[in-house]
């Protein structure tokens, strides 16, 4: 369990944009760990793990790409029933409040990487590291 840095981009809801994005990405030789989609009527937002944030973040910004970082958690645990709902209770059990989610596994894989983001990363992130 670590501590990343997530880049959302904030983009127009149009086809082709997703694509443009994955083009930067490749020209620049930066690998995508997790991507999360989002829409709204008129733009998406799309978040991003990256192997280089620094400089996935400087070629979208040359773009003209409004990106923000944030912090958020990547959790590699058990591919089980129950999984989640553990890390759930014990981070309400000390008041941190999961802001949002997501990861994926497939259905036989043994382990999964979910990436969250909380109200407090460096306190949960103790949290989970002493509960494990």
């Amino acid at each position: 369990m670590q501590i990343a840095t997530q880049l959302a981009l904030f983009i127009a809801n149009r086809p082709g944009m997703l694509a443009s994005v994955c083009k930067v990405l490749a020209r620049e030789e930066i690998n995508i760990w997790a991507i999360s989609t989002s829409d709204t009527v008129d733009h998406m937002v799309i978040r991003l793990i990256v192997d280089r944030p620094d400089k996935a973040l400087k070629a979208f910004e040359e773009h003209g790409t409004l990106v923000v970082e944030t912090e958020v958690l990547l959790i590699d645990g058990d591919n089980k029933v129950g999984s989640l709902q553990k890390i759930a209770e014990t981070l309400a059990k000390h008041k941190v409040n999961i802001e949002y989610a997501y990861c994926a596994t497939h259905p036989t894989a043994k382990r999964g990487l979910m990436i969250m983001r909380t109200n407090n990363v460096a306190k949960a992130l103790k949290i989970l590291n002493t509960t494990r």
